[in-house]
């Protein structure tokens, strides 16, 4: 095999790498999102099952999306594992929750 055939392939394999590493990199981003956002429902005191119900699922999608983007991780992650006080208005998504904790509260 030529050197230069041999360059290009050692490129190609590095560009190939480069790129799991990213998709993978994003995967584990948008799965400690989604702990975070699951947690974040059951301390505010709603069903998980939320995220599965037809009749909530835009505003489902928004609050991952906002979640995803989210710039309080931290205060998130302190606050849900009780290593900070008060209440959760950190979160972009406090209140979609507190809404949709009335909407529930009202159909039973």
């Amino acid at each position: 095999m030529n050197e230069s055939l041999f360059q290009i392939l050692a490129g190609l394999l590095m560009l190939a790498a480069a790129v799991a590493l990213i998709v993978a990199y994003r995967k584990y981003l948008a799965a400690g999102s989604e702990r975070r956002m699951n947690s974040m429902l059951e301390a505010v005191g709603l069903d998980s099952r939320v995220l599965s119900s037809a009749d909530t699922e835009t505003i489902v999608n928004e609050i991952r999306q906002r979640c995803q983007s989210c710039s309080a991780e931290d205060a998130c992650e302190h606050w849900l594992a009780g290593r900070k006080g008060g209440d959760n208005s950190f979160c972009p998504n406090a209140g979609v929750f507190d809404e949709l904790k009335k909407t529930r509260s009202a159909r039973t």
